[in-house]
């Protein structure tokens, strides 16, 4: 006697699948959206009732008037500038990230001799090479696309590397039996294998970018969102500093969900393994 399985229809199990995933989405931005609501009512009675002076923290109101007033003469610009620098200095970092990190795991003898030296590497305070490079290249793009690439490729080297050693012996020994060679065997099961472990250095380069891009500007620059803050810091200009510093904050943030967006599309199965 046979058992014959229906298999339900697949928008019937679809849709109910989607509303669960939009509303536990909802409930796991709720706590957050708690917070920050807190922040802002605690910021704007300090602000209001307090007697704080506007230069020593503007009001949420204030930092927004002064946002939407400067962004037409001095916001726009520097906002475009530095999102440049950013997002090149990002892309170069996964660049030279990735070949550094495929090649130290290619061969131990470079990683046994170039590993140790990247470790050292971020013990040197960026802010102090950022002067030294507007100095050599000059207030163009280059020293701050070098600064954001110096912060942001270490986390992604890491994580690919861990990545890297990580993949199932049991799925080499299959690439050995079926004769593949070393790059066969990187290209069909060690890169994809890595690949949930490379988008979470990403995630984490993603919040530094920015972070890298400030600093090279306050080295030495003409525009962005770091020079903005130079000059406003001494005029006691400080609503427009908390403009800048959200626009840096709202670009860090866009930018994470840019590179969560990009691992749901390129390695899904990472995502499903998780649930």
């Amino acid at each position: 006697m046979s058992t014959t399985v229906t298999r339900p229809d697949e928008s019937e199990v679809t849709a109910p699948e989607k509303s669960g995933r939009t509303s536990a989405g909802i409930r796991r931005a709720l706590p957050a959206a708690a917070i920050l609501v807190a922040i802002g009512l605690i910021w704007e009675a300090v602000s209001h009732w307090f007697g704080v002076p506007n230069y020593v923290l503007p009001s949420l109101d204030s930092i927004w008037s002064t946002g939407v007033s400067e962004w037409s003469g001095t916001l726009a610009s520097a906002t475009w500038v530095t999102t440049e620098e950013v997002v090149l200095g990002f892309l170069l970092s996964i660049v030279v990230a990735l070949v550094v990190a495929f090649a130290l795991h290619s061969s131990r003898v470079v990683r046994n001799a170039v590993y140790p030296l990247l470790i050292g590497s971020q013990a040197v305070p960026v802010v102090v090479i950022a002067p030294v490079l507007a100095i050599i290249f000059g207030y163009t793009i280059t020293p701050k696309l070098i600064v954001v690439t110096l912060i942001c490729f270490f986390p992604i080297v890491v994580n690919t590397i861990d990545g890297l050693a990580s993949v199932d012996p049991e799925l080499l020994r299959v690439m050995r039996t079926l004769d593949g060679n070393r790059w066969a065997t990187l290209r069909r099961v060690e890169a994809p294998a890595a690949l949930p472990s490379i988008f979470s250095g990403l995630r984490i380069a993603a919040t530094y970018a920015p972070i890298g891009a400030v600093f090279g500007e306050y080295a030495g620059s003409q525009n962005g969102l770091g020079y903005v803050m130079i000059q406003a810091i001494p005029q006691l200009e400080t609503a427009l500093v908390f403009a800048a510093i959200f626009i840096l904050t709202a670009e860090a943030i866009l930018l994470f969900i840019a590179v969560s967006v990009a691992e749901r599309i390129i390695c899904p199965w990472a995502r499903e393994g998780k649930r």
